[in-house]
């Protein structure tokens, strides 16, 4: 396909792309659900699964494969500098205030995820189109423990926010304990990924390098960062230089954890979170927030979606996979995490409300499962179950979650969350 015609079809597809991630986004709220979750809905519909079922030869017009790189950079673009923001509202002082509860959720949520995957990947690598063939039990074990132990960190987030309950034990215990379950699932898929390189010079590279630019951000980059977020003054628009630093600096640290074998996210990521809380990251938010959502993120759900066929889930091998996995994603990390707080005090509709949450997987899985699809460590099949259980999770999570409350509140004190997760 000539160059000039990738931009006539990329306009074409985002126009669409965005049209039908508003519309069910919409009809999602209505339903009671966040926006994020209709959008992850839409990515997969737009895909093999839904119009690629019903109208074939229109869905392939429509986004021909030679087209697909331009959306797959715009998608990786969007979803590291997504990863940014969300690194942006991340909080230290969670992990000081609650720390014994938030240790016992987070083991709880790690360990028996991770326990789970053990168990069920000897099987499930006997299946056809899961797993590479050339994998080793022990990183495809490490994947899939990864893959049930990640939870949708800025959805909780944002329903903790909405719900007034930042300030409360729960909420508080929730957070860190979300947080530091996403950072161990992130540190072992580096591992998994270096691993997987097939050489340890690889491995060593994207450990050692990764670990050694984590270090240098925490120490002088956040220091570097401090001394640009001093030249912010709030009662003052953000300046085109400071925003163009920002870009730079990103685009060359999303560029740092990729040449060292990672991925771009870590770096997206690392830099948002290293960022000194004030005003510089609230007009960063203020300003990029909302078109990274509206424009970006839709691209990286349907490219997602476009790669999802759930009709191979309905194979009577795959639907006993999709059916052990989801098992094990409710126990790992629902039933988990809501028996570690209450052995750490909590009382029980705290103590569900948390499991309720921890539950939820939404974008965060999305972007670890297309790494691992990316990388080759996992195949189509595998995606697509992994697919289903990010969206059954976190549709799960919001009406679960509110019944809960409702509960306990009432319900006049029940209020619909939405954002993006």
């Amino acid at each position: 396909m000539p160059t000039a015609q990738l931009s006539v079809y990329f306009f074409l597809q985002v126009a669409v792309i965005l049209l039908v991630c508003r519309l069910v986004g919409r009809l999602a709220q209505r339903l009671g659900q966040p926006q994020v979750v209709g959008e992850m809905i839409a990515g997969v519909a737009l895909g093999p699964s839904l119009f690629g079922w019903l109208l074939p030869d229109l869905q392939a017009a429509l986004f021909p494969a030679q087209t697909l790189d331009t959306l797959y950079v715009f998608a990786q673009f969007g979803v590291g500098f997504y990863m940014f923001l969300v690194g942006t509202e991340f909080r230290g002082d969670h992990f000081r205030s609650r720390a014994r509860g938030a240790f016992m959720v987070s083991v709880a949520g790690i360990a028996v995820p991770f326990a789970l995957a053990f168990l069920i990947t000897p099987w499930l690598m006997g299946l056809p189109n899961l797993f590479s063939e050339s994998i080793k039990l022990s990183d495809a074990s490490l994947f899939l423990g990864a893959a049930i132990a990640i939870t949708a960190f800025p959805m909780l987030a944002r329903i903790i926010h909405e719900r007034g309950l930042s300030g409360t034990p729960m909420g508080t215990l929730a957070l860190t304990a979300g947080a530091v379950d996403d950072a161990a699932a992130w540190c072992i898929l580096a591992i998994v990924l270096a691993s997987f390189g097939g050489s340890w010079d690889s491995a060593w590279l994207a450990i050692g390098g990764g670990v050694a630019y984590a270090v240098f951000m925490l120490t002088i980059g956040r220091r570097m960062l401090r001394r640009l977020a001093d030249t912010v003054r709030p009662d003052a628009p953000l300046g085109s230089t400071t925003l163009a630093v920002v870009l730079i600096l990103f685009c060359l640290s999303a560029w740092t954890m990729d040449a060292v074998g990672i991925h771009a996210v870590f770096g997206g990521f690392l830099l948002g979170a290293c960022m000194p809380k004030g005003a510089l990251v609230e007009k960063l938010r203020a300003m990029l927030q909302p078109f990274v959502v509206v424009f970006f993120l839709p691209m990286f759900f349907t490219f997602s979606g476009l790669k999802t066929n759930l009709g191979m889930v309905l194979e009577p091998q795959m639907l006993l996979a999709a059916g052990a996995i989801l098992l094990a994603s409710f126990a790992g990390k629902g039933l988990a995490c809501w028996g570690a707080a209450r052995l750490a005090g909590e009382s029980p509709r705290d103590a569900q409300a948390i499991g309720a949450l921890m539950n939820a997987r939404g974008l965060m899985e999305l972007i670890l499962i297309n790494i691992g699809l990316q990388a080759g460590v996992i195949k189509p099949g595998l995606f697509s179950i992994l697919v289903l259980m990010a969206i059954v999770t976190t549709l799960m999570a919001t009406p679960l979650f509110n019944w809960i409350m409702r509960r306990r509140a009432g319900p006049a004190g029940v209020s619909t969350p939405s954002g993006a997760g």
